[in-house]
C-alpha cells in the first residue's frame, strides 16, 4: 500500500525530532527552491544552465536537490546565468 507523500510527512513531522531537524533544513530547503525557480523562469534545462555557468547538468542538480550548498561565487554564476539579481538579505526574526 502506498501512503500520499504530503500524508506520509505530516506523519512524520509529528515525531518533535523529526520536525526540529526537517525545520533545521528550511533554510537549505529554501535555497534550492529559489535556484529552481530562477532557472524555471529563464526558460531552461539543467543543461542549458549547465552550459552556461561552464558546469555540468549533475552539479546544476546537486544544486537545485540542495545536496550542495552553493558558494557566493557559485550563486553569482546561477544569477547571471539565469539573468537574474543576486542578493541576500537578512531580516528581522
Amino acid at each position: 500500500m502506498t501512503i500520499p507523500f504530503e500524508k506520509l510527512k505530516a506523519r512524520l513531522l509529528a515525531n518533535p525530532k523529526v520536525k526540529v531537524e526537517y525545520d533545521a533544513l528550511a533554510p537549505e530547503f529554501e535555497i534550492a527552491a529559489e535556484l529552481v525557480r530562477a532557472r524555471q523562469r529563464a526558460g531552461l534545462s539543467q543543461s542549458e544552465l549547465a552550459a552556461r555557468m561552464g558546469t555540468s547538468q549533475s552539479t546544476v542538480a546537486r544544486l537545485e536537490s540542495g545536496q550542495t550548498l552553493p558558494s557566493t561565487k557559485t550563486l553569482l554564476r546561477f544569477a547571471k546565468a539565469t539573468g537574474s539579481k543576486f542578493q541576500i538579505r537578512l531580516s528581522a526574526a
